[in-house]
């Protein structure tokens, strides 16, 4: 079955295009993809970066470690760990560190797992070794804070970081407005 005109143009277009791919090139429509994508090209880092609390839940991380190490101290070749303690220091440094990981993972569950952090490290102070002796329990409430404290950034309007800027613009007539009550009584004389 022989193709009509508008299947062949369809067949060059599609030809042009394949041939343009091959050696490089890019339409409109790659650069306005590749724009939205920026996480998933190499250097998309920076935007990956931006869109989680990855510092706080690196320093949570560090809080569980710090936590754990602490109640895995021997003497010689004496271990002891004894029932709940035992449980609860083995069980809340993987909470925190967890929690830290999960923040990073999934940034709209920040506040949540911030929180968890928080009452975790407050909690160490009690459970595990005055909180990891103190290191774990700073690192956990100061990794905490900055998960629940991280918000994404605002999207850029018109080259304005802020958009309530935009809607605060100034009169075109610095003077005042033409129906000011002083024009309106220049007028009437």
């Amino acid at each position: 079955m022989p193709a009509t005109h508008d299947q062949q143009t369809d067949l060059e277009e599609t030809a042009g295009t394949d041939v343009l791919a091959a050696l490089g090139a890019t339409t409109r429509d790659d650069d306005d993809r590749s724009d939205r994508d920026d996480a998933a090209r190499p250097g998309g880092f920076g935007a990956w970066y931006r869109s989680r609390p990855l510092i706080g839940g690196i320093i949570t991380v560090l809080a569980g470690a710090a936590l754990f190490l602490s109640s895995q101290l021997d003497l010689g070749n004496l271990t002891i760990h004894v029932g709940i303690e035992g449980m609860q220091a083995t069980i809340l440094p993987i909470v925190v560190a967890l929690a830290g990981v999960l923040a990073v993972a999934m940034p709209a569950h920040r506040i949540f797992y911030g929180v968890i952090v928080l009452a975790a490290s407050v909690y160490s102070l009690v459970a595990v070794n005055l909180g990891g002796f103190f290191v774990g329990f700073l690192l956990g409430c100061v990794g905490g804070i900055m998960v629940v404290s991280w918000a994404p950034r605002r999207e850029r309007v018109d080259g304005v970081d802020d958009p309530a800027a935009t809607d605060a613009a100034p009169d075109a007539d610095a003077g005042g407005s033409a129906d000011s009550p002083a024009d309106a009584s220049e007028d009437a004389e």
